[in-house]
């Protein structure tokens, strides 16, 4: 695991001075603090910062093959990487470290530009070959791990994290409007854009393909999700005993380390069945709040005492104002999540006792867990209803009725519910993920930022439904999960939190066998009558008491509406001030200040937009981004 940085020279550019490499990976220390490594071989420059999990000895970057005309900088893990080597050395392929990178290079040599395929991982790589003058960049199937690319004249810049490519001094500051856009409704800027006009993602399973002699860059795609016709027809019990099995292999593979290990449990089904599978010698970790409907520590206790597991715990009084700074230097790819805090704080436990963590992320999105899907499945029935009853009755009622403190609540679902029902149906599940619907967009965005829109802010999500054509109307939901919440906003917080704290955390239900089998699944074992996740709670509560699968979902978040109002006051004044907004020229101030005098009167709870305002605003002056 650890980052990786670099510039390629492309015909007509002038090669940067090579010092400029060891700024770049200067900002990523925290991503590898245990070691660095430099390919310098004009027009390449690339470089790494290590964080040893396998190999900790002999498994230095950057890696070549035997003659050294193929070099690599890797960040990730390869986990089918002995099975890989064995073959290799069959083939005559000599190695002469014991790490997993080094399968990278003859790889290549094997297969070419396809061997990507067959990696089993989290990745994200350079790789150069001296002899055909080109460099192939790739990142893994699902996302995992982030590549950022900035495409300029005469030279691309890469990296793991923006600030690695904005410390080369090449890659101009400026903001990309319609992914400012994309973020306020979304809280996260869909792929492949960033909130830097320069700087794209990578799409997961892509390569990237430059040719140094002629400055050609191809762009492919090596892997997408099973077909909609590859759902197979078995029993429930073979499904399930199917899913047992390749999960406990998932897990098993997953665990392969050679410094110490444990895993982070909520207490919820997806990381308590990856506790389970991991045995009862697993150490694992868990956070609570003083707020009682936030905290999920009973929950998670009751998991390791039935599993028999070491498990340590830490009750958390942060103080989250200094804990904004610090984590908002991670956050150059910024996202609006609000469970950046408690992912950092468990990672932070986590790594006083491990290096490497194994998490439950990906369940909701393969095996249906989100009550968006629910709530889809409701629509149909609130459509039935006489539209007098729905926006002349239930609706006004339900928006006289002010937010309850609670996370969640019967009130507090119902308002949601009704809001996300008025929105587009063609957005599907989806629309329950819109924060910021058009009208007030309209409100919120001064004409000055609206004129700059190129696209609207939903385009990724009618994207993404139509590559799911044919798929039923789960699968719909899921695919463009998988496609968009998932690798832009969940896998990122997973990422940038636990690097922040120099901690690898994988995620075993995010293994390519475990995504196979849930997309040749029926979706009626992943929603049925209103329950989520029928199948994996069935598996699940074969390992794990009952009365901890089958619980109310709570998720993993903060009482950030309430810390709006008091810890974070001073900081929204600050950063959301009339004169400030009027220069800046994006919100109208008028608007602003409205949402906030009813989200402090406790009339309307608008804590996800006030806080994707704050997270903008802070990383627009903390990166001095032109507007």
């Amino acid at each position: 695991m650890c980052g990786i940085a670099g510039v390629l020279t492309l015909p007509g550019g002038e090669c940067p001075d090579p010092s400029l490499l060891a700024r770049m990976t200067d900002t990523i220390l925290h991503r590898g603090p245990d070691g660095q490594g430099h390919h310098v071989d004009p027009p390449v420059l690339m470089g790494m910062r290590r964080l040893s999990i396998i190999d900790v000895a002999g498994g230095q970057q950057p890696i070549g093959n035997e003659d050294g005309s193929v070099q690599v900088v890797f960040n990730g893990e390869i986990y089918n990487y002995r099975e890989l080597r064995a073959e290799l050395e069959r083939q005559g392929h000599r190695f002469r470290t014991a790490s997993d990178t080094e399968v990278l290079v003859h790889l290549y040599e094997q297969h070419g530009d396809a061997f990507p395929s067959y990696l089993n991982g989290m990745f994200a790589f350079a790789l150069h070959d001296r002899t055909r003058q080109r460099v192939l960049l790739a990142r893994d199937q699902i996302g995992i791990k982030p590549l950022f690319v900035a495409r300029l004249p005469g030279q691309l810049v890469f990296g793991s994290e923006i600030k690695a490519l904005l410390a080369s001094g090449l890659v101009p500051r400026e903001l990309d409007h319609d992914a400012l856009a994309e973020f306020m409704c979304w809280e996260y800027v869909p792929a492949p854009r960033t909130l830097f006009r320069a700087v794209r993602k990578l799409e997961p399973g892509c390569t990237l393909a430059v040719d140094l002699h002629s400055g050609e860059i191809v762009e492919r795609r090596f892997f997408d999700l099973p077909p909609a016709d590859a759902v197979e027809h078995r029993s429930e019990t073979e499904w399930a005993d199917r899913l047992d099995a390749v999960l406990g292999q998932a897990v098993r593979r997953q665990m392969v380390a050679d410094v110490p290990l444990g895993a982070l449990l909520s207490g919820g089904v997806d990381s308590s069945m990856v506790v389970a599978k991991m045995g009862r010698d697993a150490l694992t970790f868990s956070i609570g709040f003083d707020d009682s409907s936030y905290d999920e520590l009973p929950h998670a206790r009751r998991v390791a005492e039935a599993l028999g597991v070491r498990h340590e715990v830490e009750v958390i009084r942060p103080d989250v104002r200094t804990l904004f700074d610090h984590l908002m230097q991670f956050m150059d790819d910024p996202i609006a999540d609000f469970s950046i805090f408690p992912t950092y704080l468990v990672s932070r436990l986590a790594r006083r006792h491990v290096t490497v963590a194994l998490s439950g992320d990906g369940g909701d999105e393969l095996f249906g867990g989100y009550d968006t899907y629910v709530a889809q499945g409701m629509a149909k029935r609130w459509q039935r209803l006489p539209a007098a009853l729905r926006s002349g009755v239930v609706a006004p009622i339900l928006d006289r009725i002010p937010p309850r403190p609670q996370k969640k609540g019967l009130i507090n679902k119902a308002k949601r519910f009704v809001e996300g029902a008025r929105l587009d149906p063609a957005l599907g599940h989806a629309r329950w993920r819109l924060f910021l619907e058009s009208a007030l967009r309209s409100r919120l965005f001064t004409g000055a930022m609206t004129e700059r829109q190129t696209q609207q802010p939903e385009a990724h999500i009618h994207r993404y439904m139509e590559e799911a054509e044919g798929r039923d109307a789960v699968d719909r939901a899921l695919h463009v999960d998988m496609k968009s919440y998932l690798v832009d906003n969940c896998l990122v917080k997973v990422d940038r939190m636990s690097m922040a704290c120099s901690l690898e955390v994988r995620v075993p239900l995010l293994d390519l066998e475990v995504v196979d089998l849930a997309f040749r699944m029926p979706s009626s074992l992943k929603l049925r009558d209103g329950e989520t996740k029928p199948l994996l709670k069935e598996v699940t509560a074969r390992h794990v008491p009952r009365e901890s699968v089958y619980r109310t979902k709570q998720g993993f978040s903060i009482p950030i509406k309430h810390w709006l109002n008091d810890t974070f006051r001073e900081l929204t004044d600050e950063l959301l001030a009339p004169e400030r907004l009027r220069a800046d020229g994006l919100f109208q101030a008028g608007t602003v200040e409205s949402l906030l005098t009813e989200h402090r009167a406790n009339r309307a709870n608008h804590s996800h937009i006030i806080w994707a305002m704050l997270v903008f605003q802070d990383w627009q002056r903390r990166w001095g981004v032109s507007l």
